[in-house]
């Protein structure tokens, strides 16, 4: 059965492919470059490497891809469709990430930049012990969370429906130490987004299986 607050993040996206991207480019203080560079630094080439949320491919995919071998995974068919395009030499999956069936111990390290605000929160529990599980022994995981008490927002994004759901950073730590994983980097950063959005906070980490 499709959750429809996931079903709502794809039909958005597929919706708004082209004004996405030229507003994501618009983005003031973003820092994800570095972050993506802290694990390409602790990676060997050729690693194996899970990217949740990677909508058309651009840049974080690309960069990636041109060191490891990248699996992409968007909710947006439209997403999915411009990724193959863009970043001819990753393997590409369309579906619901947080329902996602993989063999075990199977990537090096999985990243999600900026994706896991759309995660529900009675969900993402769950997708931690799964991303956990497919991870090798010492493998890593990126993420960017969301920093807000925010159960469940639905409302107009961008010109589209769009919904978003996150946890104070306190209670992302609790459940990743819960899952088993150990932190090595953990940083609240600030970013100016463009309208509607303006300022928005982050917390990103960066842990090991």
């Amino acid at each position: 059965m499709i959750d429809p607050r996931t079903q709502l993040v794809a039909d958005g996206y597929d919706a708004i492919a082209d004004y996405f991207l030229e507003w994501s480019r618009r983005v003031e203080g973003d820092e994800r470059a570095r972050w993506r560079q802290e694990l390409v630094r602790r990676l060997p080439a050729g690693a194996h490497i899970l990217e949740l949320g990677c909508g058309a491919g651009v840049a974080d995919t690309g960069a990636l891809a041109k060191r490891f071998s990248v699996t992409g995974v968007d909710i947006s068919p439209e997403q999915v469709s411009r990724a193959r395009v863009n970043v001819p030499g990753a393997d590409f999956m369309c579906g619901d990430f947080t329902r996602l069936e993989l063999p075990a111990q199977s990537f090096d390290a999985v990243v999600a930049f900026y994706s896991f605000n759309h995660v529900p929160r009675d969900r993402l529990a769950g997708l931690l012990v799964r991303i956990h599980a497919w991870l090798v022994p010492d493998g890593l995981f990126l993420c960017a969370f969301g920093t807000g008490d925010t159960e469940s927002w639905t409302g107009e994004w961008l010109g589209t429906s769009m919904f978003f759901s996150s946890f104070p950073p306190e209670t992302n730590r609790r459940l990743l130490h819960e899952t088993g994983f150990t932190l090595e980097l953990d940083e609240l950063m600030t970013m100016v987004e463009p309208e509607p959005d303006g300022e928005s906070r982050w917390q990103w980490v960066l842990a090991r299986r």
